[in-house]
């Protein structure tokens, strides 16, 4: 096992010094909260990950969830994470004080859970889908399912869940079947089956309050015609006991990576007594669900930062400890003679490295910036500033729950390589990094559902408003940058870059106006990975100019080394990544249509 699965000090910086975390707290909702209470906060998750989570990282691996008997089998630290994520106030963090919450701002908050994903990802979705299927019930749901099933949850007593997804419909919700039928009673039977429900049954929670997404009889079809429901696994009698609701678990899925965090077959209404409250208006379900979904998008690229993080440590590690060949002599030779290097004097190894630490931290810097437009729009009582961090982070949703998936399955992927052989044995932790972080790029919406957000909706949506105002803050570091000699070269790049993409968008957009949306679609996720690059080029300028201002300070905050790091980082990115923006334009614009299909066409 490596010995450092985060970089505290990175992330401190990060949530500190670039994303300016105590500027949040002159607001009005965070004004009980100081710096020093936040630190003590993200401290002792650090503390409690050390003791209850990562420890057990490769033994969740290799006893993972199962089925049995009606029900499903996981590692008894889930009752740990379960109970602590109640006692420790995990699950209700940046609650509403009057919701039982302690308004944390949401930005420390995913510090927290970013530092858990890191040293066991197995984990934290349990606390993460409880505490967001408590905050739909909170937002839409009447104050009966509120006093029935919030406190419960945020007390880690009982268990919440999303249920979406369904055998024959996939991720095109419009075509779910499961049915709602109204009954006289107040409640509705509910009747179907869902699948890949995370979390969905264990046997270290009480009761699981599922949000189910079902269709009512005579409902409109398509998704305008979902509502949503609660559906707890038992349902609560009058004296307060609890009785089986008609909810079975069919089955739990066996996965390639993260095997310890269970994923459920749910059955509901087999012998016709599921009962399910509505949630809200009838009609608005996919509506109502996409304030979870949102956060949740948020959490699935926290938790492919945090996966690439603790790989890029463990391979960090081991080139600092591993000797094998020698460096080149100036004359292209090796001297045998010699002692064995260490691989990470070689260029490749450090190549490798780089760019693991680039992928890392910018995909930290980018869940934070998420997180931080949250807390402006939960926090601000202005319309103007909320509709416009509305629209900067409706813009960076997509990007965030992508990059970190795609481009840390990548890091990972080189940190396997930086251990050679050893990193496909199970002896050590690279090849189980990159089994876990495989499935980020498939939760909550493929990268190619995301990168259809993105291009079809995002882009236009307000005619391009939430592009602009992204361009502006770009813009806003790059003018920054430009009067810095060392940096302004790279500031000139990413200007450029930016400037490319709306050369690309206008090569696009004439599709869409004329209808073709197919078209205009079809190489979505090749803007995605554009837009990604740039928005991670604007993070990592905006580190080295901050970086590189805090050098000449003589109380500056850590060392030189680390400030340089920053800057030295940068420009690797500038130099190996940004670069690749060029082929992904003509690609972009390029006049050949080859992937979509044609009348008699059987190409494949």
């Amino acid at each position: 096992m490596p010995k450092k699965y985060v970089d505290l000090e990175t992330l401190k910086y990060i949530l500190y010094d670039i994303h300016n975390l105590e500027d949040l707290l002159t607001r009005e909702r965070f004004q009980d909260h100081d710096m020093e209470s936040l630190n003590l906060f993200i401290d002792s998750v650090k503390e409690f990950s050390d003791r209850e989570l990562f420890p057990y990282l490769k033994e969740m691996d290799e006893n993972p969830a199962y089925h049995k008997d009606g029900t499903v089998i996981v590692h008894e630290q889930v009752k740990t994470i379960m109970q602590k994520g109640g006692e420790m106030g995990l699950l209700s963090a940046s609650f509403n004080y009057d919701d039982g919450g302690l308004q944390i701002p949401f930005i420390a908050t995913q510090a927290a859970f970013y530092i858990m994903d890191a040293a066991n990802n197995n984990l934290p979705g349990y606390l993460g889908l409880t505490s967001g299927s408590a905050e739909l019930i909170i937002e839409f749901g009447n104050k009966e399912l509120n006093e029935t099933y919030v406190p419960n949850m945020l007390s880690g007593a009982w268990a919440g869940t999303m249920c979406l997804t369904e055998p024959q419909a996939g991720s095109s919700l419009s075509d779910i079947t499961t049915k709602a039928t109204p009954t006289d009673e107040g409640f509705y039977k509910i009747n179907g089956q869902k699948i890949f429900i995370s979390g969905g049954d264990h046997q270290y929670a009480d009761n699981f309050v599922h949000l189910v997404l079902a269709r009512i009889e005579g409902a409109p079809q398509g998704t305008k015609g979902i509502s949503l429901f609660v559906v707890p696994k038992n349902r609560l009698k009058e004296d307060g006991t609890l009785e089986y609701n008609d909810v079975m678990t069919v089955a739990d899925f066996q996965k390639m990576g993260q095997r310890g965090y269970c994923t459920t077959h749910l059955g509901f209404g087999d012998t016709d007594d599921c009962r399910g409250w509505l949630v809200g208006e009838e009609h608005k379900g996919l509506k109502q669900m996409f304030l979870m979904m949102n956060g949740a998008r948020i959490a699935v690229g926290r938790g492919a930062a945090a996966i690439t993080m603790a790989a890029y440590r463990a391979s960090l590690q081991y080139a600092n400890e591993r000797p094998q060949g020698r460096k080149l002599t100036a004359d292209g030779k090796k001297n045998p003679s010699e002692s064995q290097s260490l691989i990470i004097e070689h260029p490749d190894v450090r190549r490798m490295l780089l760019l693991q630490k680039s992928i890392a931290e910018g995909s930290l810097s980018l869940v934070f910036l998420a997180s931080k437009y949250h807390d402006i729009i939960h926090s601000t009582s202005s319309k103007e500033e909320k509709e416009k961090y509305n629209l900067l982070l409706e813009m960076i949703i997509p990007i965030v729950k992508t990059f970190p998936s795609e481009a840390g399955a990548e890091s990972v992927d080189n940190g396997l390589q930086v251990l050679g052989g050893y990193g496909f044995c199970t002896d050590f932790s690279l090849q189980q990094y990159y089994r876990d972080i495989r499935i980020s790029a498939l939760y909550e919406g493929t990268t190619g559902i995301q990168s259809q957000d993105l291009l079809g909706r995002k882009v236009p949506m307000q005619n391009g408003k939430g592009l602009e105002l992204l361009a502006a803050e770009i813009m806003q570091t790059i003018q920054l940058a430009s009067k810095d000699d060392d940096l302004k070269k790279y500031a000139a790049v990413l200007d450029e870059k930016l400037k490319l993409s709306q050369k690309v968008l206008g090569h696009l957009m004439p599709f869409a106006m004329k209808g073709n949306y197919e078209r205009y679609l079809a190489d979505a996720n090749l803007f995605m990975e554009y837009m990604s690059i740039v928005v991670l080029g604007w993070l990592w300028l905006e580190m080295a100019v901050d970086a590189k201002s805090t050098l000449s300070n003589s109380d500056k905050k850590y060392s030189d080394t680390f400030y340089e790091s920053k800057i030295h980082t940068m420009k690797f990115y500038f130099k190996y990544e940004v670069p690749k923006t060029n082929s992904l334009a003509e690609s972009l614009m390029s006049e050949e249509v080859l992937t979509i299909k044609k009348d008699k066409e059987y190409i494949l």
